[in-house]
């Protein structure tokens, strides 16, 4: 028989997770260490909330994500998000789609589906979710939140054959199950992933052998939703920065409810939620000036941000 640490250091994966936490020297393009996301940002109200309120406390935001789906949005309604997102240089990362949790299927209802609810089930679905996609990019859309791995790959190909436009940043979700250690990650990278979602309970050690496997941005809840656990690892963020670089600080909100999908039955929730993000926000960088004043954080509209395009 063999020997597990062995083999997996054999293949060039690493004997265990990095107890020694080593510094990463790794980087975004522009030489930074941490970018800032606000996630679920649903709808044109919340994303103007969210821009006003991070200008109004000097604070820098480099990706507003949203999980409604350019499917949710009139043409006039994503094209003011993007509009809004373009104008202050922030990556607005968009979930394509028709999805497995709103299909007509029991599959997702069930305890192990539950598993299976973001991919898609048949290829008809999968061309509908695609046909989403190739609006919004008609639209001016450049970063994309994927939970559907046939999605990204799919994508991925088109991007490398200039079929879709080669600045297109495509980000797994925290719901396409990827990223759970380094050979997932690997998976990841290797299926066409820009920016990786990881799950937000990761350790440290766990999440430097993640980052010494690869060399994309990792996406990691700070302060995560109640549906991914509800954690607040504000005061670990120093460490975080310092293993995990390149890395975004992404800023969900606790005790708050499921706004996908939103309109205006939820506007209200949704502004108020944007703008207790951007608080949270302040709360995050009294932390990083206090104690790790030295690290980098990128400008806006820095090199690799998916920030969106003027409409075809």
């Amino acid at each position: 028989m063999f020997d597990a640490r062995s083999l997996l250091t054999e293949l060039g994966y690493g004997a265990g997770d990095a107890y020694d936490l080593p510094t990463s020297e790794k980087r975004f393009p522009d030489g930074a260490q941490y970018r800032i996301e606000i996630a679920s940002v649903e709808g044109p109200a919340a994303v103007d909330a969210t821009l006003e309120a991070a200008a109004a406390a000097e604070l820098t935001v480099h990706r507003i994500s949203q999980g409604s789906g350019i499917q949710m949005s009139t043409d006039a309604e994503l094209g003011r998000m993007l509009g809004a997102a373009r104008s202050a240089g922030v990556e607005l990362s968009c979930f394509p789609g028709p999805r497995g949790s709103w299909a007509p299927s029991p599959s997702n209802l069930t305890g192990a589906g539950h598993n299976l609810a973001y991919q898609s089930e048949g290829l008809d679905r999968l061309v509908h979710l695609l046909d989403d996609v190739a609006r919004g990019l008609e639209l001016g859309v450049r970063g994309l939140t994927i939970a559907d791995r046939a999605a990204i790959k799919v994508l991925h190909q088109a991007r490398q054959r200039a079929i879709v436009p080669a600045d297109l940043v495509l980000k797994a979700s925290a719901l396409a199950g990827l990223g759970a250690n380094p050979l997932s990650a690997v998976d990841a990278v290797e299926m066409g992933v820009d920016s990786l979602n990881v799950p937000s309970a990761l350790t440290l050690p766990q999440l430097a052998a993640i980052r010494a496997a690869v060399d994309v941005p990792i996406d990691l809840y700070i302060e995560a939703p109640d549906s991914f656990g509800g954690f607040i690892r504000t005061y670990e963020i120093p460490e975080i920065i310092r293993v995990a670089a390149p890395v975004y600080l992404k800023v969900g909100l606790r005790n708050s409810p499921d706004l996908y999908p939103s309109g205006l039955h939820t506007e209200s929730l949704s502004v108020a939620a944007a703008r207790e993000k951007v608080h949270r926000l302040q709360t995050i960088h009294q932390v990083i000036d206090r104690f790790c004043p030295e690290a980098t954080q990128s400008a806006p509209g820095a090199a690799g941000l998916g920030v969106p395009a003027a409409a075809l």
